[in-house]
């Protein structure tokens, strides 16, 4: 995933602001993709590559913040950097509160304006690896059978062997087959390895 070229897009109804913008990230060497509006941007097929979007606040039709919550339902996760030049502490608070990761103002600064250009698409690369990781970790577990399921959900509680056969009504032999089974399936190094594992696929703590 470190080898995806990550790429820029910039929704802002004034061109002369997107070729300017576009042109600066271009000159470091980031593709770009520029848009007139949200919903040109909805309507684009877009690479499947780490990112983040340039948004001006004030658009035409569907605002910044309102594409903000748009953006959000349609699951589109790519982390936002909102421009304007009209903007207000309020704005700028509920902005960031609903997920931005800057809030400037026009005229840019190149050097704040790459800063968080760089921090977004950092950003967005390290959520796509969590993910990828988490997809790949809930293939593993996917492959336990409902038996083993059930011994899982005993054995990350902390209950040895001898209280999980009880529990399930098995020899203490079999039990001990069913974790050395989970623990090959899953690649856990150890007991406490799983329950990391377990707990992450649950949303809990995440793995260190």
């Amino acid at each position: 995933m470190k080898d995806q070229q990550p790429i820029v897009f910039i929704i802002d109804d004034d061109s002369s602001i997107r070729e300017g913008v576009a042109d600066l990230l271009r000159s470091i060497g980031l593709q770009v993709q520029a848009f007139a509006s949200t919903q040109q941007f909805l309507d684009s097929k877009r690479p499947d590559a780490p990112g983040c979007i340039v948004l001006d606040v004030r658009l035409p039709g569907l605002s910044g913040l309102d594409s903000q919550r748009v953006l959000a339902i349609s699951d589109i996760r790519l982390p936002i950097i909102f421009i304007t030049g009209h903007g207000d502490i309020p704005m700028s608070v509920r902005a960031i509160k609903s997920g931005a990761i800057e809030f400037l103002t026009k005229p840019l600064h190149e050097q704040q304006l790459l800063d968080a250009v760089h921090a977004g698409i950092e950003r967005d690369r390290a959520r796509r690896e969590e993910a990828e990781a988490l997809a790949e970790l809930r293939s593993r577990f996917e492959t336990l059978t409902p038996r083993e399921r059930e011994v899982l959900s005993l054995v990350v509680t902390g209950q040895p062997n001898k209280q999980i056969a009880a529990r399930l009504g098995l020899s203490e032999m079999t039990v001990k087959v069913h974790r050395s089974q989970i623990m090959h399936k899953t690649r856990a190094k150890s007991v406490i390895d799983l329950v990391r594992m377990n707990d992450k696929l649950l949303g809990g703590t995440p793995t260190s």
